[in-house]
Parts: structure tokens; C-alpha cells; sequence
């Protein structure tokens, strides 16, 4: 395999009046060495590059300069005035690295084990109670046009002796005429951080982005590297490793002393660091500067190489005061890797491009292979004892006027050279997305992830164009929300459905007035007239997912009609919740053959008026406040969502006085090598006169007949497949569910099926069952078990799933415990 490299270095004095590069490689193989250490005699340390090239500038004089590298022999290189460049080769001693086993106490892991047991000692968020400070960050998305083939410098080049010209690929001398002029992409950002109380808080000051007027918050909030570099889950590049200065990381990590060297005049072991098991060679490997005095990081750089290679770097000040390392520096670059395949991140705003050619060393490089991202932070006016945090419940906030700054606010802050070439980033790139309609087409794209297709000042839910089930058959509508361009604060929804086998039209109408952006708070009130599925559990809170189709509908035949005023007001204003509060009266008509027995009065059709509060609470995540609400920006588990509804006597005729509690919390955690576990628990508990349209069914999910292959439809995502429809119902419930999803396994090349474990369990009870009249029915009061195996995506987005019953509610024939449902993952891309 062939290794894909970018030019890349490291800036140290932008004043620089001396200045040194080159390039280091093995002596045998003539490889590049990445990593390698070069020292300067006037104090300066650098590390040379992916692709074994280094950059120094001084602003001191440069006479000699030593050259290190794991298992190679030391050189020593003296400058002269007309040599700036260095081809340097260092030849391989005996002790190899790839060899390197701890097998006992060593120098390297005698220093790591007391930097872990005085690491809270010399972490800034532990020593500090708290601090402020600013922050610059420029992030770009670029080429190095220097490193791109010469062959493409004109449309017409000449041939090899002949002399005639022909046209090249016009597309790599675009490529390459463009990133001459400017990057690809641009954004930059002002920001204060606070620490206090454990907290850390990002207030952005100022944030603009090439191309777009308001910057995308996903790209803002998106997580790059960890902040702290003695965080026991290191975070690069939204993925967390174990930190090889975690608790445990000596039984993950093999270490070894390179040499030791001065960071800003204080003596500093350097440490290489790299996952024990070759099974994780693709893990976290890298180098740590640990000072000798008080063993605290004073330099650290962590990278990961696969289809990607991800580098960041950590450079720290020292406090003499405090005897502390603070952050001062971090870079974060990612480039192409090991990889013949297209990779896109952010979404689409970044793409590396690949091929599906077989032999991958045979593949022509293209322009495009050098594109880099790379993110420069500098930080800067820190305060040690800094004022409280205001509205610590946000990891990030954005001021309201952020995205307006003049360009004297950026000059000001800038600590990066902003030369002409990122100037003209702004320029050409705002040009082109006004010319293009950028903005639009995000704005578009954005909703339509979320469902909604924006038609001027109205976004059409797509959700309600089509769907089918058993009582409705067919049903076909339209429907959905004013938008932004008609009002901010002020929204009119609706929907409007026919049913073809019923006959019956459906709808719902409704208005809400903003009055708390900050919050997101909404006061409404709606009336709607439709159907709804008998003893379904659902939180009104909880936001579904866009699917272009619901599988498990179609086979429901149940439904009750309810024709239902509501009240309603929506907030956030609780720090990491969000709430709904409604007061609603129903009018409620079974559609099937039932009746509700109370006080020996049978009830075919009945009024309820309830007040409900549906909460979802999401404590371990962090949220960002916008100018415009607030944005979940890491999701982090466990989730809890939470519903209490109540009758409210006699008003509005109620006929019944009942309450129910709802509870349901999920639980995720991935792996380092894709595989993902998710947990969900879900429980329910209704007490009072509660008729059976509004009691529990567990989530059933097939149908009634004779043989497996007549019983094949599609499965749901939570659903119990084998369950018949209307088999169960339940006053009180519990239900658990397992899966874990095993990585893609490629069996052809269009072939790649998912495989994934499922387990489900349920234990439910009702109370007083001769109430409910007209249905037949059990009770979960055994419990209820199966276990299965979805094999999804297994050809365009098609799969197969198969679920098994067992336990006290098995069935007597065996083929009846059997079911097979197809799965469908639709890829949109995003």
C-alpha cells in the first residue's frame, strides 16, 4: 500500500529572520521518518512531519542542530550561511522499534507511572480554581500547490520528443490554479473560555466562515481535539481514546525515552507512546515532553494513522508561580492516509477523493490527494482567578452579534499570518456562494434531513405525503410549518390525510407565538382530528427521526379516532431539558369492536381531559446556545425521558380519573474499532379508570398467520417482532432491549451486511381485565422473551432479520415462536 503524504510545518516565530528546512529518511530504504527530533543550539525543538520534513524558523542565528529518531544513530548538522536546505539520512542502529516490549521497570515507564500519580497535581483544571483566557482559531481547508506535479502548470504541455502539445485533465490545473490563489475553505473564531467550579465554557466573541454570512453551528461546535491533555478519554477528532497517562494506560501502552531536550529552558524527558496490541496499530500513538522537575506536560503531540492521518499538537507555557505547564498552542491537521476510497467529513464541506482501483500502489496520485485540514489555536490574556461563569448549564454560547464583526475586530485578535492568499479565501468564496445560492442550498439541505422540504415561507413535512396501514389502507396528505421567512416568533401548522380504505379525511391545525428565544420557548394551541394506533406508548417530547417510510404501521388494524383540542407551551428553559406542558380535551371513538366496563356502565366512545408534562433530560451532554435557541452539540448517554399525565376530574365532562407515569432511558457506547452497544429501558405504570386504548401493548410487531413466509414483513426499530398485534396488554409494564452492532463485513463488492445481536425483554400486569370488553387478550405477568439476529444492508440497503420466542409465553408450535422480517436502511448521504 502506498503511503499518501502532505507537506506541512510548524511555524515557531512569525518574526523569523533565520530559517532551516529539509527532510529526514532511513539511510536503507531512503523512507521518510516521521517523528524524528530536530534540536537546535540555540534551544529550539521541533519534530519533522508525516512526510519527514521540518521547518524552524529563529529569530536567533541557527550554527548546528542534532537529528534523533527512535532506534537511529544521533547526527549532529552544522548550518552554513548558503545552506538553508538539509537531505538528511540517518542509518537504523540494533534496537528496532517495532521490537519494543515492557516486559519490566524501565526509565520511559518509571516516568509515565509518576506523571499519572502527579497529574492532578499538575493539571491546570485541578490545581486552578478557576481561569480565564481567549482564544484564536483559524481552521483551513487547503492545498499546497508547491507540492502538486509541475506537469499540470498550463492547459498544454509538450510531448516527450515529438514536440507537439496536448490537452491535459483541465481539472488538475483548475485544482491547482485555485489553491495557488486561495483555500479551499476558511473559518475563523474568537473566543473567551472560562473555567470554574469543573466547568469549562466557550463564549464565541466573533466567528466568520468563507462562503456564509451566518457560519453552520455544526462546524463551530464540532470537536476536534480534547482541550486538556490530561483528560483520561482523549478526544480527537470527535473520537475518544484511552489517554496514555489514563489510570490504566500502562497496560495499553508500550513507552520508550528518546532523548531529553529543553522546552522554554526547562529540561523535558521525550516519551513515544504506542498501543501494546498490533491489533490496535491504527490506536493512538505519539509523543509526550514531560518535565523533569515536576513531571507535567510541557509538550505533547497524538496522532492516529489510517484512512486518515489525524495529528494534534499541545504546547503549554510554564507558570513559574504556580509550578504549572497552561495550554498556550494546539494544532490539528488531518490529511489523506492509507486509502483508496472517497472520505467526506463535515458533512460534505471536505471531501478527500479516492478510486476503485484494485491495485492501490498502481493508482496515479491526483491533485486532490494533498488536500489538508489543518487548525491553529493560540491562547492568549490569561487570568488565573477569573469571575463566575454566567449560564454554566452551556458549554458554548454565541454572542448575538458575532457573526457581524468589522474586520478592525479581527485584526486586533489575529495571531496567525494572514496573508493574501487567505484574504482572497473571503473574497472568491463569498462571491461564489452568493453567485451559487450557498446559503439557500445549506438552508434547504438542513431541513430536508429533518423532514421538511422548504416551499417559500412554507416547509412541506414529508412525512405526511405517504404512509399505509390496515385500517387507513393508503393515506395519502399534506402538510407542515410556516418558516423563518414568514416569522421568527409566529408559526401556523397543519396536516390534511384521506385514508382509501376507511374513506375518511383527517387534519390538524394549529398556531404558536415565540416568547423567549433564548429559552426556545413556544405557547400554542392546536385542534386536530385523526387516529392513533390503541395502547401505543409514545413521548411527546421525543423527536422522531425523518424515515421516508415507517415499516411497522403497515400491519396495524387497531386504531381509536380522537378528536382533541390542545394547549400547549414548549421550552428549554430548564438547563439540559427540554419540556413540553399541555392541557388537552379528547373525544375518544374506538374503531374496533370494544367497550369500556365502569360501574357496569359500558363506554363505546368517551371525553378526557388531561394536563401532561413530557420531559427529556440529557445531563452528560453539552449544548450550545445560538443567537437563535439552543443545539444539542455532543450527544452523550445516558438519556432520560419522562412523561406524567393526569385527568383532570370533572371538567370538560371528563368521564374517567386516571394517571400515568412514563419513564424511558437509552444508553450508547462505541468502540474504537465501530462495533456499538446501545441499551434502552422503558417503563410504564397507568392506575385509575384507564380504557384500553390508552393502556400499554408493548410494541408488537406481527401478524396472524399460518406459515413463517406469510408472517415475512418489515421490522421495526424497538418493536418485538415476534408479538402478535393485540396479543398483550398492560396497566404496568417494564421492557429492556439489547443490541450490539458488529462492523460491516464485505463479502462481495457490493455486498457489505451489518451485523447486529438483539435480545429484548418485557414483564407487564392489569389490573381488573373484565373491565375491557370485545377483545381478546393476555397479560405479560410471565414475562416476555426473544432474541435475534438482523443482518441490515446487506444489498442496497436491504437486509434480513430473524427473531425467535421463548420463555413462559412460547408458543406450542415452533414455526409460530419464528420471525423473519426484511430491514431497510435508507443512506442519504448525510
Amino acid at each position: 500500500m502506498k503511503h499518501l503524504f502532505l507537506f506541512f510545518f510548524f511555524t515557531l516565530s512569525l518574526q523569523a529572520q533565520f530559517r532551516i528546512t529539509g527532510i529526514v529518511k532511513e539511510n536503507s530504504s531512503n523512507k521518510a521518518l516521521p517523528f524524528a527530533t530536530i534540536t537546535t543550539n540555540n534551544g529550539i525543538n521541533s519534530i519533522t512531519d508525516v512526510d519527514g520534513k521540518f521547518n524552524i524558523n529563529s529569530s536567533k542565528p541557527i550554527s548546528f542542530f542534532y537529528v534523533s529518531y527512535i532506534g537511529f544513530s544521533k547526527i549532529k548538522i552544522d548550518v552554513q550561511k548558503n545552506n538553508q536546505f538539509f537531505n538528511l539520512k540517518l542509518t537504523q542502529t540494533t534496537n528496532n522499534l517495532n521490537e519494543v516490549v515492557i516486559a519490566t521497570e524501565n526509565a520511559a515507564l518509571s516516568i509515565i507511572k509518576k506523571t499519572i500519580a502527579l497529574k492532578d497535581n499538575n493539571n491546570p483544571q485541578k490545581r486552578l480554581h478557576s481561569f480565564s483566557f481567549k482564544n484564536y482559531n483559524k481552521l483551513i481547508v487547503s492545498a499546497n500547490p508547491d507540492s502538486i506535479s509541475g506537469k499540470i502548470d498550463s492547459v498544454f504541455i509538450r510531448k516527450y520528443k515529438q514536440g507537439t502539445l496536448y490537452k491535459i485533465d483541465s481539472t488538475n490545473y483548475k485544482f491547482k490554479n485555485t489553491v495557488s490563489k486561495r483555500h479551499l475553505f476558511q473559518t475563523e473564531k474568537i473566543s473567551q473560555y472560562q473555567f470554574s467550579d469543573n466547568k469549562l465554557k466557550e463564549t464565541i466573541l466573533g466567528t466568520k466562515m468563507a462562503g456564509l454570512k451566518q457560519p453552520l453551528y455544526e462546524i463551530i461546535a464540532f470537536n476536534l481535539q480534547s482541550f486538556s491533555i490530561y483528560d483520561p478519554k482523549y478526544e480527537l477528532f470527535e473520537t475518544k481514546y484511552n489517554s496514555p497517562i489514563a489510570d490504566d494506560a500502562t497496560k495499553e501502552y508500550n513507552y520508550k525515552l528518546l532523548d531529553t531536550v529543553a522546552i522554554n529552558g526547562r529540561s523535558s524527558y521525550m516519551i513515544y507512546f504506542k498501543n501494546k496490541k498490533k491489533s490496535k496499530a491504527k490506536g493512538l500513538e505519539g509523543i509526550l515532553y514531560i518535565d523533569q522537575s515536576n513531571f507535567a506536560i510541557s509538550k505533547a503531540i497524538m496522532r492516529i494513522r489510517g484512512l486518515l492521518n489525524i495529528s494534534g499538537t499541545h504546547e503549554f507555557e510554564y507558570f513559574p508561580e504556580e509550578n504549572i505547564w497552561f495550554p498556550a498552542h494546539k494544532t490539528f491537521q488531518i490529511i489523506k492516509g492509507q486509502n483508496d476510497d472517497d472520505i467526506t467529513i463535515f458533512g460534505g464541506t471536505i471531501q478527500f477523493d479516492g478510486d476503485m482501483e484494485q491495485d492501490f500502489s498502481s493508482r496515479k496520485k491526483q491533485p486532490s490527494d494533498y488536500i489538508y485540514l489543518r487548525s491553529e489555536s493560540h491562547i492568549f490574556d490569561i487570568q488565573k482567578n477569573s469571575l463566575p461563569i454566567e449560564n454554566p448549564s452551556f458549554a458554548v454560547e454565541i454572542e448575538k452579534n458575532a457573526f457581524n464583526k468589522d474586520e478592525s475586530f479581527w485584526e486586533s485578535y489575529r495571531k496567525d499570518n494572514f496573508d493574501i492568499r487567505s484574504k482572497k479565501t473571503y473574497s472568491e468564496l463569498d462571491s461564489i456562494a452568493i453567485r451559487k445560492k450557498i446559503a439557500n442550498r445549506v438552508r434547504i439541505g438542513k431541513k430536508i434531513i429533518n423532514g421538511y422540504l422548504p416551499i417559500g415561507f412554507f416547509d412541506m413535512d414529508l412525512r405526511k405525503i405517504f404512509s399505509y396501514n390496515n385500517y387507513e389502507g393508503f393515506r395519502l396528505g399534506l402538510g407542515g410549518v410556516t418558516n423563518e421567512i414568514l416569522s421568527k416568533n409566529f408559526r401556523i401548522e397543519g396536516y390534511y390525510a384521506y385514508g382509501t380504505k376507511d374513506g375518511m379525511f383527517k387534519g390538524s391545525i394549529g398556531t404558536a407565538a415565540r416568547i423567549s428565544q433564548q429559552a426556545n420557548s413556544w405557547l400554542g394551541i392546536s385542534y386536530t382530528d385523526d387516529v392513533r394506533e390503541i395502547a401505543s406508548t409514545s413521548f411527546a417530547i421525543e423527536k422522531k427521526p425523518f424515515k421516508i417510510y415507517d415499516p411497522r404501521p403497515i400491519n396495524i388494524s387497531t386504531f381509536y379516532n380522537y378528536v382533541s383540542w390542545k394547549s400547549y407551551f414548549e421550552t428549554n428553559q430548564i438547563p439540559k431539558t427540554e419540556s413540553i406542558w399541555e392541557i388537552a380535551h379528547s373525544e375518544i371513538q374506538p374503531k374496533f369492536d370494544y367497550a369500556f366496563n365502569k360501574n357496569n356502565k359500558l363506554y363505546t366512545n368517551y371525553t378526557m381531559t388531561t394536563a401532561m408534562v413530557s420531559l427529556q433530560w440529557s445531563p452528560f451532554s453539552d449544548f450550545m446556545q445560538t443567537p437563535t435557541g439552543q443545539i444539542e452539540i455532543e450527544k452523550r448517554f445516558p438519556k432520560f425521558s419522562f412523561q406524567y399525565t393526569q385527568s383532570l376530574g370533572s371538567l370538560w365532562n371528563n368521564d374517567f380519573n386516571f394517571s400515568k407515569f412514563d419513564f424511558k432511558t437509552e444508553y450508547e457506547k462505541k468502540y474504537l474499532n465501530g462495533q456499538k452497544t446501545s441499551l434502552l429501558f422503558q417503563a410504564g405504570y397507568a392506575l385509575g379508570d384507564v380504557p384500553l386504548t390508552h393502556l400499554y401493548n408493548s410494541s408488537p410487531n406481527n401478524i396472524t398467520k399460518e406459515t413463517i413466509i406469510q408472517r415475512i414483513t418489515f421490522g421495526g426499530k424497538n418493536s418485538f417482532e415476534t408479538m402478535y398485534f393485540n396479543e398483550f396488554f398492560s396497566s404496568k409494564y417494564a421492557f429492556f432491549q439489547f443490541k450490539h452492532a458488529f462492523n460491516r463485513v464485505t463479502i462481495f463488492k457490493k455486498i457489505k451486511p451489518s451485523l447486529v445481536l438483539v435480545s429484548r425483554m418485557a414483564w407487564g400486569d392489569l389490573d381488573h381485565p373484565e373491565e375491557h370488553v370485545g377483545i381478546n387478550f393476555k397479560t405479560l405477568n410471565n414475562g416476555y422473551f426473544e432474541s435475534g439476529i438482523e443482518l441490515n444492508q446487506i444489498f442496497n440497503g436491504l437486509g434480513l432479520t430473524t427473531f425467535f420466542r421463548y420463555g413462559p409465553n412460547q408458543l406450542p408450535k415452533f414455526e409460530d415462536n419464528i420471525a423473519i422480517k426484511l430491514s431497510y436502511v435508507l443512506n442519504l448521504g448525510f
